[in-house]
């Protein structure tokens, strides 16, 4: 078996939190490993690594399973992830649904409910999330000492004057809402919030085609667009949670009108929108994205015409994030169909001439996710789990003073 090179740990005393979630990161992500495989992929000492892993055990957090036997000396024990060890709730709005997953440490989803919708504001939506909450805690039988929090994704970008809560790609009445507090305040429980391209970029990491990537930018074309950014080994969000908003960039000059006021908007021509409007729908605040699935099966022309028409923005989009953040991919995903975003990844090629652009290359520049529909929800279920999960350097980076 090739195992997936960990993050570097530190034998420092006061980044103890840190290595163990090096440790947990490490066997998440290879499976069961004895604790010489854990000291070689962490680079962390024999004496470091048996600490962590006994007191892990005893949290509950992971479990020892058969031993294995060695050339010489004692059979060693491999750990893995206990699926019991903790729970997750992951919650995601968006302008047709709310969905909520109860999932294990191990990623495995417990209970799923799924609620209608219509743009809903933010007196609408709490309630629901927080009685969808607490089905869920109901449905799956969870020990509520267990639970880590609750994860929300929802549509971007946050805190942004012209652009949060405008138009039709966005949610109404949600610019400057305290969503976290509010949601805590309904369920007793901690919420962590994420815009819906960041969470499915952390559940296509963990789900999908990214599971032994480093570095990679997932594309969640939605009602609007916008991007995860997974660089280096960790999520890169932004100084306000709003890296990735793509959709804003302007790829036609004096293109088609924006609500955010520009012209010429990514998201006015590869959305779900977009393709709304492009097929001239009666109602497209209330189409269905199967609606798209079904036309591209029949060879609809106008539909034709809307690929078209996507393909070159998409296409300088991707030239873009390859120019700006050196990914190993770019993935595409979201609500999106995925016949619509396999029909849009085949229509690419010739790419722009990128830095991505090099025979030495293993992983293809453009990959279709494949943790499906639910990609979001389940990142988000995994925010309260990931950051215990997931290594980031920040926290040893600060100065101390």
């Amino acid at each position: 078996m090739i195992l997936k090179k960990a993050i570097s740990g530190t034998n420092l005393e006061q980044a103890k939190s840190h290595n163990r979630r090096v440790v947990i990161e490490a066997i998440r992500t290879n499976g069961a490993l004895s604790r010489a495989a854990i000291a070689r992929l962490t680079a962390l000492s024999s004496q470091t690594i048996s600490n962590i892993v006994e007191e892990l055990e005893m949290a509950g957090l992971l479990r020892p399973e058969a031993t294995l036997k060695g050339a010489r000396g004692q059979p060693a024990v491999p750990y893995s992830i206990n699926p019991d060890g903790g729970y997750s709730i992951g919650l995601q709005l968006d302008h047709q649904l709310a969905v909520g997953v109860v999932t294990d440490l191990s990623g495995t989803m417990r209970a799923r409910i799924e609620r209608n919708v219509d743009r809903p504001t933010p007196a609408e939506a709490m309630p629901l999330l927080a009685a969808i909450s607490g089905d869920l805690i109901a449905t799956s039988g969870l020990d509520r000492t267990r639970l880590l929090g609750i994860g929300m994704a929802m549509p971007g970008p946050f805190g942004v004057e012209g652009m949060t809560s405008v138009g039709p790609t966005a949610l109404p009445g949600w610019h400057d809402f305290p969503v976290a507090a509010e949601l805590e305040r309904l369920t007793g429980i901690a919420v962590t919030v994420e815009n819906d391209a960041t969470a499915a970029a952390i559940g296509e990491r963990l789900y999908g085609v990214a599971r032994k990537l480093d570095s990679f930018v997932y594309l969640f074309i939605g009602t609007g667009l916008g991007a995860g950014l997974f660089l280096d080994g960790h999520l890169y969000k932004g100084s306000r949670h709003n890296a990735g908003e793509i959709g804003h960039i302007i790829v036609r000059p004096d293109g088609l009108p924006c609500d955010c006021g520009k012209r010429g908007c990514l998201e006015r021509y590869v959305s779900l929108r977009a393709a709304y409007d492009r097929l001239d729908l009666p109602d497209p605040d209330h189409a269905s994205p199967e609606l798209l699935a079904e036309l591209l099966a029949n060879g609809d022309s106008r539909f034709e015409a809307w690929l078209a028409e996507a393909v070159d923005p998409l296409r300088q989009a991707i030239d873009v994030v390859e120019m700006a953040l050196d990914p190993e991919t770019v993935v595409l995903g979201g609500f999106m169909p995925l016949p619509v975003i396999e029909a849009l990844a085949s229509r690419l090629e010739p790419l722009h001439l990128s830095v991505s652009s090099t025979s030495a290359r293993i992983t293809p520049r453009v990959l279709v996710g494949a943790a499906g529909k639910d990609t979001s929800v389940l990142g988000a279920a995994a925010l309260p789990i990931f950051s215990e999960t997931n290594p980031q350097f920040d926290v040893l980076q600060k100065p101390v003073g």
